[in-house]
């Protein structure tokens, strides 16, 4: 059994343990990663009960990742890239299949994928173009948009499962739209303020 070294009130794990923790976010997040193109197979191929039991998954390794970063400062800026890639891979490819698929209206996914690549490719020509260092901190409004669009996304793939009736889907769709909305807003403002 590994022992604990005391430092103040807490109590860190054995030195070993703590080698394993550093790593342990980034290799989570890295297997959200590797994990979102089988999630899409499978949308793809309408196995929606399989695809609900991955994104529950994803989602748990999600908040386990981050607890363990901060909870053990095992932050590191692979880990700041890692995440949030994971997360948008995994939501900007959920919007593509099902779109593709017929599963949901193409404008809506078209809207979704099309804000973020506009908010891409402004962070990338400020960085491109800008002397001086330029950070894109995720804002309330930002985050909540993606909330917004997790919840969606299992509202709708839940739906079609034959587990959720079809008022949820609709309601997530509204919510997902204000949120894009209110938070295109938002970045627009804070990318104003960095250009000027």
């Amino acid at each position: 059994m590994a022992s604990c070294a005391p430092i103040g009130n807490r109590r860190l794990p054995h030195k070993a343990a703590r080698g394993v923790l550093k790593y342990l976010p980034n290799i989570l997040s890295g297997a959200r990663l590797l994990l979102a193109p089988y999630i899409f197979w499978l949308m793809w191929r309408r196995e929606y009960p399989a695809v609900l039991v991955w994104f529950l998954l994803s989602g748990i390794t999600d908040g386990v990742d981050g607890w363990i970063a901060r909870r053990w400062h095992a932050q590191s800026r692979l880990g700041a890239m890692l995440d949030p890639m994971g997360d948008k891979l995994l939501l900007s490819g959920s919007f593509l299949v099902l779109a593709l698929d017929h599963a949901m209206e193409w404008w809506l996914a078209a809207l979704v994928l099309g804000r973020d690549v506009v908010i891409l490719l402004f962070a990338a020509g400020v960085l491109l173009l800008s002397k001086k260092k330029a950070e894109f901190p995720p804002s309330w409004w930002g985050k909540s948009s993606t909330v917004a669009q997790i919840c969606y996304i299992v509202a709708l793939v839940g739906h079609l499962g034959g587990f959720l009736p079809v008022i949820l889907p609709e309601i997530g769709k509204w919510c997902v739209l204000a949120f894009l909305a209110i938070s295109s807003v938002d970045y627009a403002r804070q990318g104003k303020r960095i250009l000027f």
